[in-house]
């Protein structure tokens, strides 16, 4: 399984970088899920969206199928030390979708008014997050953002989990949009989220990144 992840997470690092061409290859992708609907209405509204995902299969792609359907979508990512590999991710992402966000108060900032102006933004939720609630994930308490719920709460947006999942060798991503999160409370919509992404782990536990120390308490 560690090889296997490790051949999948090389071949996703290396579409993030050519993200562009990447996007292009649409025949590769096949799209399904209800979620895809209640995006779709929020974009005909001229309402925001929030996509959840995770380092699962090829998240990208779920960006590559919003973009060839008029829904640009931007994202968070978090600024990484090494800057060669800061330079070489950033450049990727942004070609995949803007605005690109960086974590921050700065960034928060930023997302905050793009999707009040009806933007469309993917958050991957499974990083270890400093101060973020202690929810289950996989079993064990993880440290876990509640901005995307707080968000969706405050703005009325959809919170919609997606998934891009390769289809053994073939090339093929299935990229499919979950029902979207019903509005509640911002622990327990997350906690939806972190239930769903662990149910797509263990059917495929290769295709998720565990480099991630998830577990890595407050720090």
């Amino acid at each position: 399984m560690c090889r296997r992840m490790g051949s999948k997470m090389g071949r996703t690092l290396f579409e993030v970088y050519h993200c562009a061409e990447f996007q292009s290859l649409q025949d590769n992708f096949t799209v399904s899920g209800p979620g895809l609907a209640a995006l779709e209405e929020a974009h005909a509204q001229g309402r925001g969206a929030i996509i959840v995902s995770g380092h699962f299969g090829q998240w990208e792609a779920i960006r590559a199928v919003m973009r060839a359907r008029g829904m640009e979508t931007g994202a968070v990512y978090r600024p990484q030390t090494n800057r060669h590999y800061q330079r070489r991710l950033l450049a990727g992402i942004e070609a995949g979708g803007k605005p690109i966000l960086a974590t921050g108060p700065i960034g928060t900032k930023a997302l905050v008014q793009h999707v009040r102006n009806g933007g469309f933004i993917a958050i991957l939720l499974d990083v270890n997050v400093k101060d973020g609630a202690m929810l289950p994930f996989l079993g064990h308490e993880a440290p876990t953002s509640l901005t995307a719920a707080r968000l969706a709460l405050k703005y009325n947006l959809p919170m919609v989990p997606a998934y891009g999942t390769r289809i053994g060798e073939t090339g093929t991503i299935a990229v499919d949009f979950e029902e979207a999160i019903p509005h509640s409370d911002a622990e327990t919509m997350t906690q939806t989220f972190n239930d769903s992404l662990s149910a797509r782990i263990l059917d495929k536990p290769d295709q998720w990144y565990w480099m991630l120390r998830r577990w890595h308490g407050r720090s």
